[in-house]
């Protein structure tokens, strides 16, 4: 699991990052540029941007989120 570093709304335990949401698409995605997999996000200006959409989950609940993040 990811770095902890959302608080879960339903239980205040700690989410984890489970890596790009694009990563979860199909078999292939892991493998594909990021930029060309952004841009099946419908906004064309985001390939363009510092950030990715990842995807954080709740070890004790089971909830999840989408969140942007900064990419460095």
């Amino acid at each position: 699991m990811g770095e902890a570093i959302l608080a879960c709304p339903n239980c205040d335990n700690s989410m984890f990052d489970q890596g790009r949401i694009y990563d979860y698409y199909d078999d292939y995605s892991p493998y594909m540029d990021i930029d060309v997999i952004k841009l099946a996000d419908g906004d064309p200006v985001s390939s363009q941007k510092d950030e990715c959409v990842h995807l954080f989950k709740c070890p004790n609940c089971g909830f999840d989120v989408q969140k942007k993040i900064t990419i460095t």
